[in-house]
């Protein structure tokens, strides 16, 4: 069984028995109300067991969430394939697929990314968290679950503050001018962003527009470990666990490392584009 469907399955179980618990029952009481063994319960819980569509329709009644029911089998669904359709991974909103995301940082130990048209979601604030998940609502017509998405992606940044793990990102210089949010909102990021270069769990580089380049900065995508990549386009989610492709991605990373600057030089380059967001208020008309 791969790692990153096992992930998943923990994550749906997690799941399940959070809507238990939010019903005030146990699991002999969900187990008495489904007619089940309770060790059935325990393994859907567990993730040892991966549930039907049935079984998560039959979960949802029982706990008197007849409303998750979208939402648990757009999980399932997630589960089964390596190219993930965003349409069913966020059927039923954000919260399920950043829930997920805070299930396969804790289990890694040194995350690689790159990221040319945005902030990585590990370095938002809220605020530019909360416009993302706006904007791709709206863009995709999803449910709405806005809050609840922003509050699991600022719980995965706790893990940016433990011993053992760090987190070494490429920025493309670009990202720091792609205006989706206010201005405001935008410069409050780039004083964050700013602010995380020193942490000794993190490693943000900067890759400047004028920068020499023996590999251009085509899309973002993530390295988890040396064991998965995971790769976002616009309709779909992949992620790549075979040797070949996590090595391609390994090799695509380290060229465009190692054009990209850290420490003071990338804090300067942040700190022009935060500049800049002042003087561009200035000449905007009264």
């Amino acid at each position: 069984m791969s790692t990153d469907f096992q992930t998943a399955r923990v994550a749906l179980g997690a799941r399940l028995r959070e809507l238990r618990s939010e019903a005030g029952l146990n699991g002999k009481g969900v187990a008495e109300a489904l007619g089940w063994q309770r060790s059935k319960v325990s393994r859907l819980e567990t993730g040892k067991q991966t549930p039907t569509v049935s079984d998560l329709m039959e979960w949802s009644r029982a706990v008197g969430r007849p409303d998750a029911a979208t939402e648990l089998r757009g999980r399932l669904v997630g589960l089964e394939s390596q190219y993930r359709s965003w349409r069913r991974q966020l059927a039923a909103g954000h919260r399920a697929r950043q829930e997920l995301a805070v299930t396969v940082t804790t289990s890694t130990r040194l995350i690689r990314g790159v990221e040319v048209s945005r902030i990585p979601g590990l370095f938002q604030t809220a605020d530019y968290a909360r416009h993302t998940f706006e904007a791709n609502a709206e863009f995709r017509g999803i449910p709405r679950d806005i809050e609840a998405a922003v509050r699991a992606r600022l719980r995965r940044q706790e893990a940016l503050y433990e011993a053992g793990k760090f987190f070494r990102f490429v920025v493309w210089e670009a990202a720091l001018y792609v205006l989706t949010c206010p201005r405001e909102v935008m410069a409050a990021q780039l004083d964050r962003l700013a602010g995380l270069i020193g942490l000794d769990t993190v490693e943000i580089s900067v890759l400047p527009l004028g920068a020499q380049l023996r590999r251009a900065p085509g899309h973002g995508f993530w390295i988890y470990d040396r064991r998965r990549v995971i790769v976002e386009t616009i309709n779909t989610e992949m992620w790549l666990d075979d040797e070949e492709n996590v090595a391609l991605y390994e090799r695509a990373w380290d060229l465009m490392a190692e054009a990209a600057v850290r420490g003071p030089q990338a804090r300067r380059l942040i700190g022009r584009a935060r500049a800049s967001l002042d003087s561009t208020e200035q000449l905007r008309p009264t």
